[in-house]
């Protein structure tokens, strides 16, 4: 706290002295001011720009990538180190021509509700924008690099749809560079399967929107409003991570029903069901140290690496944002260009929670913080530009606004940016 003027303070000292005591009116406002901060502190950092730091622990700051790195020690995959003091999440979006990475046409393996190109969509500036951190650059992404340290091994991606996104995002990033006999993708069940024959490699992506058992898991039909998680029953479908050599873990947006979430004490298969509600704050808690456990019991950190992908925002609401009442992303060309821009869609308490469970964790994961550099990206959603789910109705046709996705992402696109920033955590931690 910044000292009074010397001419009041010891005028002042020496009136509080003689009085011996403070005035009972400013103990009450100190401990009221002292009170405020407590309980507020997280939300006000959230709103002026550093979400994520009030819990934000040694191992998941950007400077450093893993719990147990030691000095002189070199993490598993890491070829170089990053630039000293800087944080490759907070920087601001260039233009830049020699973008796309890829172009959509030239990787089958996008899912048609990803390709707006096909779909209509009449611009492409969404695709020509990189992401440039303040102070460095990122290292440009290599697939040579990338394919020569997957040999041999499996690299998996686990969580929902978005994660699926960048899943296949890494895919495309890849895929030109092995032959056309040399490669395949397959899918059984809730696993998709993409192999680098000649790497004797994998990158697969599992569909478990919550990490944990729920009523959700069916890879095709999911689509469950009143969603049911099963208390830890992690292992259901960690059975099938075991011997993954990369991992990337995402889950969020299942989890954004309402205030509270539906957690079962028993088995799915149990006649007389137990489910009890509780803040979907504390069923996210859970979930974030089932993970954790699971990654300590069956991930070997010397020669393992596990990243887990913070919140996608999405674009709901246009007034966020300063547009129209009852607007979205749809018809959104430009980037938002406030830099402490945090949208409504993105849920801070849930924030506080993954840096209050990882900060108390020695747990070795690598976070990527993704949310805040996306947020600015109102222009990169799939919109009305994807193949659509059911036939779409005319009111629906007369209003895009009602059916417009402005949660999924474009491809190539935003989630192209995801990978080159897990590209330099995998390789210059």
């Amino acid at each position: 706290m910044k000292p009074p003027p010397s001419s009041y303070s010891s005028s002042s000292s020496s009136s509080i002295l003689r009085k011996g005591r403070l005035s009972p009116y400013l103990v009450a406002l100190l401990a009221f001011i002292f009170f405020v901060t407590i309980l507020y502190g997280e939300d006000f950092s959230c709103i002026f720009g550093d979400q994520f730091e009030p819990h934000h622990p040694s191992h998941l700051r950007q400077s450093s990538s893993s719990t147990t790195k030691k000095k002189g020690e070199k993490l598993a995959f890491a070829v170089g180190e990053g630039e000293k003091g800087c944080d490759i999440f907070k920087g601001r979006w260039v233009w830049d021509e020699g973008r796309p990475l890829y172009e959509e046409w030239e990787c089958p393996y996008i899912q048609p509700q990803l390709t707006c190109q096909e779909h209509g969509r009449p611009d492409k500036d969404y695709q020509h924008w990189r992401w440039q951190p303040h102070g460095c650059s990122l290292p440009s992404f290599n697939a040579t690099l990338m394919l020569e340290s997957l040999r041999d091994k499996r690299m998996m991606f686990v969580g929902d749809s978005l994660n699926r996104g960048q899943y296949v995002s890494l895919v495309c990033l890849l895929h030109k560079m092995i032959p056309e006999n040399a490669k395949s993708m397959e899918t059984f069940g809730s696993l998709t399967v993409f192999t680098a024959k000649d790497y004797n490699a994998t990158i697969e992506f599992y569909w478990a929107p919550f990490l944990l058992e729920s009523n959700s898991d069916d890879a095709v039909v999911h689509r469950i409003s009143d969603r049911i998680v099963r208390k830890g029953s992690i292992n259901k479908h960690g059975k099938h991570w075991k011997g993954v050599d990369i991992m990337v873990f995402n889950t969020y947006l299942w989890w954004m029903t309402g205030l509270e979430f539906k957690i079962l004490q028993g088995s799915f298969d149990d006649e007389d069901k137990e489910i009890v509600q509780l803040p979907t704050e504390d069923a996210y808690r859970m979930a974030m140290k089932s993970m954790l456990r699971w990654v300590k019991k069956n991930m070997d950190p010397k020669k393992t690496r596990v990243f887990f992908t913070s919140m996608s925002p999405s674009h709901g609401k246009s007034i966020d944002w300063g547009g129209e009442q009852g607007g979205n992303c749809y018809n959104e060309t430009t980037l938002i260009e406030d830099s402490t821009y945090w949208g409504s869609d993105c849920r801070k308490g849930v924030m506080r929670v993954i840096g209050e469970v990882f900060s108390k964790s020695n747990v070795p994961i690598t976070f990527l913080n993704i949310t805040q550099l996306s947020s600015y990206r109102k222009d990169a959603h799939t919109s009305i530009y994807k193949k659509q789910w059911s036939p779409l109705t005319p009111e629906q046709l007369a209003n895009p606004v009602s059916y417009a996705d402005c949660v999924h992402w474009c491809l190539p696109g935003l989630q192209d940016t995801w990978n080159e920033l897990l590209f330099a955590k995998l390789f210059y931690p």
